[in-house]
């Protein structure tokens, strides 16, 4: 009897965490999708980039999501079967109060597994496939976002002004500039001009107008009727090296724990743009050290979480101030989280001061494991 009676406990909390859950992240993808639109109005991809990056954001959400909407699943159907009188049921069937809360826990190790898988891997490989989208989209909606006398530098070293523009996407009075490096550039002058594509690649023709290149202070000019730019050989100022989270953490823990030799020889060789992330410095290590650990640390608190929810069986309906005493249980849950969130950013790669942070959800459920016994032990006297 005990069995089906957790096991129908156990169901109908899973369902109401998957229906909660999705239905939540699917309203912060929505809200997240709106502001990365500035994908095509801004950096000129295509809505096929956009639609892409934008799904494969959501494991993310959801993984963000994970802990809060566990706590909150099963505070939720605490509250409803205490309201109901349903959790008599399993006192009346002899369950003992740390009995069912040693199934929560159980059974909270199921979400910190989910949510350690999704952190470590799922997470980081979503963020970098989003991200390869973007380093190889082209620049599909230039030129629409090429307006009268403004300023467009979407384009990485290139920055462009026309004058005037008409509805055929032809443009009058044309300046470029495009930037080599610190010292060496060119600026474009042309009357005309518009975009045109061959082999699927955008390319800008300018007509009648002037080339000054600038190197190293000299500048030469020169005439010219007809020029094209090829503007596949740019790119959109778009982040294009991956960052932290988007790396797994086995690359990163090959980083964070390998020899300084390693470091600079066969890691700089793991992934072509890592090099730039993994270093001897402090800086870069710290950075490392705290993408390592969050991963892992926000996953403990959920067991922590399942044990703050549970304190709401101490008490029944009937007793004095239950009203206040599920506001506070539940504003203690989110006390925990904030709590989990900021000490993340206190990681770092000196070994003792991240044990220390690692220790604390720990400590804080032995605290309240031996709270919760005490408590439920005088509530039965």
């Amino acid at each position: 009897m005990k069995k089906i009676i957790f096991k129908n406990f156990l169901s109908e909390t899973t369902i109401f965490f998957l229906l909660s859950c999705s239905s939540v992240a699917l309203i912060v993808w929505v809200i997240q999708a709106v502001n990365y639109l500035g994908f095509v109005t801004e950096d000129g991809h295509g809505f096929k980039i956009y639609f892409l990056y934008t799904v494969l954001s959501l494991p993310k959400i959801f993984n963000e999501l994970l802990p809060f909407m566990f706590f909150f699943s099963v505070f939720f159907v605490l509250s409803k079967y205490e309201d109901q009188n349903q959790i008599l049921i399993f006192w009346s069937n002899g369950i003992k109060k740390n009995e069912f809360l040693n199934v929560v826990i159980k059974y909270s190790f199921i979400f910190l597994i989910l949510h350690l898988l999704m952190s470590s891997f799922v997470v980081p490989f979503t963020q970098d496939k989003a991200r390869s989208y973007i380093r190889q989209s082209n620049i599909d909606f230039l030129p629409s976002l090429m307006k009268p006398k403004k300023f467009m530098d979407t384009v990485e070293r290139l920055t462009i002004y026309v004058e005037d523009k008409n509805d055929q996407d032809n443009f009058e009075n044309i300046v470029i500039k495009d930037e080599y490096n610190k010292s060496d550039s060119r600026i474009i002058y042309a009357k005309k001009g518009f975009f045109s594509e061959a082999n699927n690649q955008k390319i800008l023709v300018l007509n009648d107008g002037k080339i000054l290149n600038i190197n190293k202070g000299k500048t030469t000019i020169f005439n010219f009727n007809k020029t094209q730019i090829n503007l596949s050989q740019y790119n959109s100022k778009t982040t294009k090296y991956p960052k932290l989270q988007e790396i797994n953490i086995f690359s990163l823990s090959r980083c964070l724990f390998s020899s300084e030799d390693k470091r600079s020889t066969e890691l700089l060789q793991d992934k072509n743009l890592f090099k730039f992330q993994c270093s001897n410095a402090k800086k870069p290590l710290d950075n490392i050290a705290q993408e390592v650990l969050s991963r892992i640390f926000k996953s403990l608190y959920i067991p922590l979480l399942g044990l703050i929810s549970c304190l709401l069986i101490i008490k029944t309906k009937n007793s004095s101030g239950y009203s206040k005493y599920k506001i506070k249980i539940f504003a203690l849950g989110i006390i925990l989280i904030s709590i989990s969130e900021i000490l993340m950013k206190f990681f770092s790669s000196d070994i003792n001061q991240s044990s220390i942070i690692i220790s604390v959800p720990l400590i804080l459920f032995l605290i309240f494991r031996i709270m919760f016994s005490r408590q439920s032990m005088a509530a039965t006297r």
